[in-house]
């Protein structure tokens, strides 16, 4: 990146509670069913300038329940899902490891696995995001803790996964939809 070239704000996804309904090991397309108000929040997010970027745990791939390759064919056909309403997702980044269930190779302790952050890190290196300006929405506190370790600015819990909350999470804002994220969209950032 030159130094001259401005770093660009994020809105950062967990997939499955957030972007699609919880399935468990999600691999097909017919068995997804978009969140209400997905389309409508990265549109908004889109208008104002968000990049758009997926960050995803995959525990199916490391119990061997589907393949990556499996995953990336599900990956392209959610992103033609979003280019057929206009929205265009900046990238995606998944983490196929676990390290109690992982089988094989899939089986360690992973930088990338939520709620460590470096899924969030490499995606701001590769897309010139700048993070304290970012905002991430997921529906568990391991997404709330990673987005913290990573800087992320503003932290957004989608309720309903987590029964309890996330009392010892750091900072964030619980809503119960999609819809009341876009306020959080619309509100002023003030510069670093």
């Amino acid at each position: 990146m030159n130094k001259t070239e401005a770093l660009s704000p994020a809105l950062f996804l967990d997939r499955d509670g957030v972007v699609n309904r919880e399935v468990g090991y999600l691999s097909k397309p017919e068995q997804l069913e978009f969140v209400p108000g997905i389309f409508d929040l990265c549109r908004s997010a889109q208008r104002l300038g968000y990049k758009l970027i997926l960050v995803t745990n995959q525990s199916g791939i490391a119990r061997q329940l589907y393949t990556e390759q499996d995953f990336h064919l599900l990956m392209r056909w959610i992103e033609g899902q979003f280019a057929r309403v206009g929205i265009q997702l900046s990238g995606y980044y998944f983490c196929p490891h676990h390290p109690e269930h992982g089988l094989g190779r899939y089986r360690k302790e992973c930088p990338d696995r939520k709620p460590q952050p470096g899924m969030l890190l490499r995606a701001a290196r590769e897309h010139h995001i700048d993070l304290r300006q970012s905002i991430l929405i997921g529906d568990r506190c391991s997404d709330i803790e990673a987005g913290a370790a990573a800087g992320v600015k503003t932290l957004i819990l989608l309720a309903g996964t987590e029964v309890a909350g996330c009392r010892q999470a750091p900072s964030h804002v619980v809503v119960t939809a999609l819809s009341d994220a876009v306020q959080t969209l619309l509100q002023p950032h003030p510069s670093p």
